[in-house]
């Protein structure tokens, strides 16, 4: 597992790299195409502009628009991440203190209803277990399943940005190879004599969805990992929590050699059992005697 997520930090770091290459060797290509053309040269300042000036330009292209429409949903994903997996969410205080007050009380009834309508993360995890009763290893089993379904669910939740992340590059890759080929129809078109301003429209297409791509892909990536680091530490937690409490009802074991309820006590003092009520012994017939010949 750690090979693979360095493997895809370095590819990720290595798209960054070689997307800022590009950004720089652009803008000094513009800075130089204005001074041989007598113009003033291009403030590095106005470069951003320049970047989304182009994303402007090609709002209509389908890869821009399924860029910011991945935009927009990551923006969602993360906003929610980040207020959902918050302690005060996910294992509210006031939640466990009313559970350990009806453990207290021995509210048992109230408090498999309780924890039957409370979202919090304890409670989850607790209900089933208690109506497992009172067998405690069988408990244990569902407090365990019920922890790791939640623990899944919560990671499955923020999973959708590290699929977003890793398709940010791959839709500016599919940019950058439309925009490669439009530059080179053009100068097939003009037979091999291309003009520059032929082919700065598709190069300039292609980088600006290189760019796009890892706009998408870095916040993305980069919140993935710490929403992930939240959940692991929060669902430890409330684990944890919900199995201090299982502790807390646990029912009593059966002593060795307790009796079941309704059988006989054994016999105190050599002192024989008493008669079961409603046993009657039937008696024995004698046996014959056998005749004496005379």
């Amino acid at each position: 597992m750690r090979r693979i997520f360095s493997s895809k930090s370095r590819i990720a770091l290595f798209a960054v790299f070689l997307g800022m290459a590009l950004l720089v060797s652009a803008a000094h290509a513009q800075t130089a195409a204005g001074a041989d053309a007598g113009a003033s040269p291009v403030p590095e300042s106005s470069a951003i502009m320049v970047v989304f000036g182009l994303v402007v330009k090609h709002i209509i292209d389908p890869v821009t628009i399924t860029i910011g429409i991945l935009s927009i949903i990551a923006t969602t994903f993360i906003i929610q991440g980040f207020i959902r997996n918050r302690a005060s969410v996910l294992i509210p205080e006031a939640s466990n203190n009313h559970i350990r007050e009806l453990i207290g009380q021995k509210k048992f009834k109230e408090l498999i209803d309780f924890t039957e309508t409370d979202p919090s993360f304890v409670s989850k995890a607790l209900n089933p277990a208690l109506k497992r009763a009172p067998s405690f290893s069988s408990m244990k089993e569902a407090m365990e399943t019920a922890i790791g379904e939640q623990t899944a669910e919560q990671f499955r939740k923020i999973e959708y940005l590290n699929i977003i992340g890793n398709l940010g590059p791959l839709l500016g890759l599919l940019g950058t190879v439309m925009g490669m080929i439009q530059a080179f129809d053009q100068m097939q078109r003009s037979g091999g004599n291309a003009k520059p301003d032929q082919l700065a429209g598709g190069i300039s297409t292609a980088l600006t969805h290189t760019f796009l791509g890892l706009f998408l892909a870095v916040p993305c990536l980069a919140a993935f990992g710490v929403l992930r680091t939240i959940v692991d530490r929060l669902t430890i937690r409330g684990a944890l929590v919900a199995e201090e409490m299982l502790l807390m009802v646990k029912p009593a074991e059966a002593k060795p050699g307790a009796a079941l309820p309704g059988a006989p006590r054994p016999a105190v003092g050599g002192a024989p059992h008493p008669a079961v009520p409603g046993a009657v012994r039937k008696p024995v017939a004698p046996l014959p005697t056998p005749a004496i010949s005379g």
